[in-house]
């Protein structure tokens, strides 16, 4: 059977790298006595993978993880007690069961959503009308760098929606996954370019709100949480 969690991270566990929340959630769920499933051969573990991790430094109110089970809880039971186990910092919000053919939370998301709080006091006054006309422009070009090499690609068609109704909250939808995958602080830097300005080091902080599958619906492709991909175990 599989299962879909959605999670929490916040406080200081935001700065608790991905490997370590692989070991956290190993333990949680051990102790909750989540009927987990696990790998065969010389060194089985348990079958667990997380949809998109998240940077050092992120906090999030949307963070998935897909795990397989023999037998379990209810949906409400199975929150409790992870929760119960749990540290500060981390809140278990759903458990749901997904089909059986469903694919792994990591292969199906496709769009991120975040809030970028900036503080940076040097903005223009006219920053977000600013920032209207740079989302507005048909290109929106950067040099993106990786580990082995750097190649400049267009952020436009991969910026779903941004922007900004008060200071200092810029919210956008990126394109999120394995092939397309766009960091909101590569838009934030081209955003700076395009004011002329360097960006600081520490100018801005970052929250995940959501995690989006692409689904089709009345012949209509849209954005759907991959929470909503699973359903609710009754008691």
């Amino acid at each position: 059977m599989k299962i879909r969690i959605k999670f929490q991270k916040s406080g200081v566990m935001k700065f608790v790298g991905h490997l370590d929340m692989m070991r956290y959630f190993q333990k949680a769920i051990r102790r909750a006595d989540i009927d987990i499933a696990y790998s065969g051969g010389f060194s089985p573990h348990q079958i667990m993978s997380f949809a998109s991790p998240l940077g050092v430094g992120v906090t999030s109110d949307g963070e998935y993880l897909d795990i397989e089970v023999h037998s379990t809880k209810s949906s409400r039971e199975s929150v409790e007690a992870l929760n119960r186990v749990g540290v500060e910092g981390i809140c278990v919000r759903s458990y749901r069961k997904l089909p059986d053919h469903a694919k792994t939370a990591m292969s199906t998301v496709a769009a991120a959503d975040y809030t970028i709080t900036l503080r940076d006091e040097r903005l223009p006054r006219d920053w977000m009308q600013k920032l209207s006309d740079f989302y507005a422009q048909n290109c929106i070009f950067i040099l993106k760098k990786t580990k082995k090499s750097e190649k400049q690609i267009n952020l436009k068609p991969l910026i779903y929606t941004l922007t900004a109704e008060t200071f200092p909250y810029i919210t956008m939808r990126l394109s999120s996954g394995s092939v397309d995958n766009v960091k909101p602080e590569l838009v934030i830097r081209a955003f700076y370019q395009y004011l002329d300005m360097s960006m600081p080091e520490s100018g801005m902080s970052i929250h995940r709100n959501e995690l989006y599958a692409r689904a089709e619906k009345e012949g209509e492709q849209m954005f759907v949480p991959l929470e909503e991909l699973g359903e609710e175990i009754d008691e």
